[in-house]
Formats: C-alpha cells, sequence, structure tokens
C-alpha cells in the first residue's frame, strides 16, 4: 500500500524523541523509511545553579510537537492521523525527575548536563567498583540524600524524560533497559531474555546508612526494566487526550519500552552487535562500542557502561559538549550578514555547508588557533562548569577556514580524550563506526570525525532523522520483529538496502587533528582559568 493507505489504516509507526534543542517525531512506512515529521524547538536554562526544563514546557513542547507532524501529515496526504500501529518515546538519558505519591513535581527537572553530584559519583563508584557519572540518575538521587534535601523523604517516583512521558501516555512505570542503564547498573538474566537493576549493588546502596533511613526499595521507586520488542502497555484514553488535545488520536495504541537516545543512536546506525560503535554529535556529543567482554579496568567519569536497547554491555564516552557553541558562532554571522544584507535569502542549509566545507581548505595546524566548546562542564577533563574560549596567538593565521576548523576539531576534542583510553589502554577492537546527528550533515564533519576517531566512519542516509527515526525502528520491531533478535533485525530488515557514505581517515586531516589536540590538551590550563576567574 502506499504511504497515504498506510497512515489511514493506522499501519504507520511513530517515534518521538526530545533532544537538547528539539523534539521531534518521526512517522515511518512498512520500509522503515520517514513519511512524515514534526518538531518543537526549545532550550534548556539555567535557574539557581540548575539546567532544567520547566514541566509546562515538557507538555507543551511534546503536544506541540505532535500537532507539527499532524499537520504534516494532512499537508503531504490529506489524511487525519488517528493511530498507528505502534509507538514510542525516547529522550536524552539521565537526570532527575522526582515525584511524590501524588505525582507532584517535587524539584525542577535536573538534566544530563548538571555536573552537581560529583560526591554521589565519586562514592557509589567505589562502592560498586563500577563508574557511576555524574549525571546518572542514582547520582542525583544520592547527592540529594547526602545535602539532606527536605523533598527525599517525599519521593514516591524517580523517572528519566522518557519513562515519565510514557508513563504520561500509558500509565505503565517502565523503562527500555538502555535508558534504565543511565539511571543505575544493568545485570542480564541467564538467558538473556530479561533485565533487572543489579541486586547486589541495589542491596549495597540500600544498605547505606543515610539511604537506609528512609526504606527507599529502588525496585518500586525506579521504573521496571524492559528489553527491545516486549509490550509496554497501551495509549490510553487520558494519554491519548494528553498527546493530541484536539481529540483525533485513538487510545489502545500499543508502545515499546521507551529509550534513551544513546539507544535509538544505537538501532539508528545498526550499532548493536558486539565490534560495532556509533557516534551521536550535536549539542552533546558521545561514542559507543558494544563490547566483547568486560574492560579491564574502571574509568570513572571518562568510560561509562550503560547497554543496548537488547541489554548488551556498551563502553561509552559521553561528552556535554559538541556543537553548541560552534553554532552559537554561526548564528553571530549570519546576523552580520542579515544587518549588512537585509534582502539576503541565503538558505540555512546552504549557509551552513559553504561555511564548514570552507574549512578544508584550513592550514594544517588550523592557523595556530585554538577553541574551548564549554558551555557547561566536561568531566572526562577534569571540569565541573565550562567557559566557551576562543585564543590565539598574536601571529596565529585568523581566516576563515582556520576558524572553522577549529571550531569543529573543538567539537571533538573531549570525545577523542576519552576514546584514547578504549584504544590505548584497553585495546578494544572496533570494527566499524557509525555517525548520526547534526555533525554529520556535511562531508566535511564525516572528514573530521574519521580523522579524530582514527577509524573509518560512516553516515546512513538517515543519519539526519537521529534518534526520533531509531525509536519509530523499535517501536516497529516490537510490533513485528519476526522471531529475530534485534540485531538481526536491524541488519535483515531495516538496513539491507540502506545506502551509507563511509570516510576513510585521510591522513593529512589525522595530522591535522592531532597538532590541534595536542595543543587542546596543553591548553586546558587556560580553560581552568577561565573557569576559576570569570
Amino acid at each position: 500500500m502506499n504511504n497515504k493507505e498506510l497512515i489511514e489504516s493506522g499501519n504507520a509507526c511513530l517515534g518521538i524523541e526530545f533532544g537538547s534543542t528539539r523534539i521531534k517525531a518521526v512517522l515511518i512506512n512498512e520500509n522503515y523509511e520517514p513519511v512524515a515529521n514534526g518538531s518543537y524547538t526549545w532550550e534548556n536554562s539555567l535557574e539557581n545553579g540548575i539546567w532544567t526544563y520547566p514541566l509546562s514546557q515538557i507538555h507543551e513542547g511534546l503536544q506541540a510537537c505532535y500537532k507539527d507532524l499532524k499537520n504534516d501529515v494532512k499537508t503531504k496526504y490529506d489524511v487525519k492521523l488517528t493511530k498507528f500501529k505502534c509507538a514510542g518515546i525516547s529522550a536524552m538519558m539521565h537526570g532527575y525527575l522526582a515525584f511524590d505519591k501524588n505525582e507532584n513535581l517535587l524539584v525542577p527537572f535536573r538534566t544530563w548536563r548538571n555536573t552537581i553530584t560529583g560526591e554521589a559519583s565519586e562514592k557509589l563508584s567505589k562502592l560498586f567498583n563500577f563508574p557511576v557519572p555524574e549525571r546518572w540518575s542514582i547520582s542525583h538521587l544520592y547527592q540529594a540524600i547526602l545535602n539532606k534535601e527536605e523533598h527525599v523523604a517525599q519521593i514516591q517516583n524517580v523517572y528519566t524524560l522518557a519513562a515519565y512521558i510514557h508513563y504520561m501516555l500509558t500509565g505503565e512505570k517502565v523503562i527500555g533497559v538502555g535508558d534504565a542503564s543511565g539511571m543505575f547498573p544493568i545485570e542480564l538474566s541467564g538467558d538473556k531474555t530479561n533485565a533487572f537493576y543489579n541486586e547486589k549493588m541495589v542491596k549495597e546502596f540500600e544498605k547505606l546508612p543515610e539511604v537506609s533511613k528512609f526504606n527507599f526499595k529502588l525496585s518500586s521507586l525506579f521504573p521496571k526494566v524492559l528489553v527491545a520488542g516486549e509490550n509496554a502497555g497501551m495509549l490510553t484514553e487520558k494519554g491519548a487526550a494528553f498527546l493530541d488535545p484536539e481529540g483525533d488520536l485513538e487510545k489502545g495504541i500499543p508502545f515499546c519500552p521507551p529509550e534513551g537516545d544513546a539507544g535509538t543512536g544505537m538501532a539508528a546506525t545498526n550499532s548493536v552487535n558486539p565490534k560495532t560503535g556509533n557516534i551521536s554529535a550535536g549539542t552533546s556529543v558521545f561514542s559507543m562500542v558494544v563490547l566483547e567482554k568486560d574492560l579491564k579496568n574502571v574509568y570513572p567519569g571518562i568510560i561509562d557502561i550503560v547497554t543496548t536497547p537488547d541489554g548488551y554491555p556498551v563502553a561509552m564516552v559521553h561528552c556535554n559538549n559538541c556543537t553548541g557553541e560552534h553554532n552559537y558562532w554561526m548564528n553571530f554571522f549570519k546576523e552580520i550578514i542579515d544587518t549588512m544584507c537585509p534582502d539576503n535569502k541565503i538558505e540555512i542549509g546552504k549557509y551552513y555547508d559553504t561555511l564548514i566545507t570552507e574549512s578544508l581548505k584550513a592550514d594544517k595546524d588550523c592557523g595556530g588557533l585554538l577553541a574551548y566548546n564549554y558551555l557547561s562542564g566536561e568531566t572526562i577533563t577534569g571540569f565541573t562548569s565550562g567557559r566557551p574560549l576562543f585564543v590565539r596567538a598574536e601571529n596565529a593565521k585568523l581566516t576563515v577556514a582556520n576558524f572553522m576548523r577549529t571550531q569543529m576539531f573543538a567539537s571533538l576534542g573531549s570525545l577523542r580524550a576519552g576514546m584514547n583510553i578504549l584504544y590505548d589502554k584497553e585495546n578494544v577492537p572496533v570494527q566499524s563506526m557509525t555517525g548520526a546527528g547534526g555533525y554529520f550533515k556535511t562531508e566535511a564533519g564525516l572528514k573530521y570525525m574519521a580523522a579524530a576517531m582514527k577509524t573509518s566512519v560512516s553516515a546512513m542516509e538517515t543519519a539526519g532523522e537521529g534518534g526520533p527515526w531509531g525509536m519509530a525502528v523499535l517501536a516497529a520491531y516490537s510490533s513485528g520483529k519476526k522471531g529475530l533478535k534485534l540485531g538481526d533485525f536491524l541488519e535483515k530488515e531495516v538496513f539491507k538496502n540502506c545506502k551509507k557514505t563511509t570516510s576513510n581517515p585521510d591522513k593529512a586531516l589525522e595530522e591535522s587533528f592531532n597538532i590541534f589536540f595536542e595543543r587542546y590538551m596543553k591548553g586546558l590550563a587556560i580553560e581552568k582559568a577561565a573557569v576559576d576567574n570569570i
């Protein structure tokens, strides 16, 4: 059937993802192709030292995104959107949404971007002998306990953003294993068909004197863990009215387990099998390599251990900052153009492509320029808060090409610092890396990533869709996995005819990045001085 008939009959699958700067919805057909899109632009805010999004904006943003999707369907197919075959919710991982027994939010949403749980992270990492990053939900909960925050005694439920939205829509307090692995360490059952929070570590946490007085049971405090393909509930009448206040959406639509953006990135890049890897590069950047065996050592604050959507261990290097500062500069230059030429009609995509492509003409040493993209703290390089910087010597060559390459390289500096651990200390094999996110929308971005990662990097034709498309694919898997494991489903069904562009490391660009990276690591003292004094 054609796309119009597919949508009318309710056989399309929906994925919605809450990203850092946009909430995006993607509707896919039976060939896993995007057929309609919706979006809502938003931005986090720093309130009383906490990076957050207001709960009201979370609700309004979801509804606005869905309405935009409905309008796209109406425009393209003249169809009223009323039902789907299956749907799924994804969001930026980690963070802290704590509610009382009456479902009141106790404190503003604390996002992954906050670096305010250092004490909890350090203590839990030592207790478990397992890396527990600052952004994990358990770190936020434990830090609140250590800080003796009044709200702790009232906590009934703690969610990630994806799990919270899923609960609002279905009434089911569940979470996909990939997203859950950003709340608390995970283990699989012997037959690898079920996942749950690591029992030994749960008991160790609950026995801590400062924790035990609250009688917390993480099994009830946190959502129940599900693996990819499991039924995660149905859209309720209340949930349908919440998502679509216009009243067109029908109840009873199946939902797959809600996932984090790491899991949807793996699905969107066909990177769930051992020795495969992927990189999601946008406002933040993280790389993930599916492991054949556990790492020999623990690297708190540098290497995290999360899981694929079907529960297999993944070494994750997560950096809080990527293209955010670069985008501020791009907007600044665009404002100059618009001020000087008010009638300018330049298309924004062409504008980005032109300037970023110009960076390929840069000098090998980027003209001696240096930049730090630290809009917030960066744990990998030892910063709990950040200051975006652009630095140059008096004899540096300040050209557009050099400036643009410096910004592109700066977006990958902390990522490379983390990946060096996997390459040099753990000898982790990587057969392939696949990219998704805005960084890969230009050929130059793909070339720079290959140079920085020292391996071939591919971008699929769906790279621009990223997480919401990956979430829609996970929804499709839940509704029709055909007896296949997730990795086989992706390989044999979703990506069998997928076109991709691969960039092998270019020797000259590798050398250019290495020169920049050496300068970047030496210059961290400049960043520290800025953080300490500005």
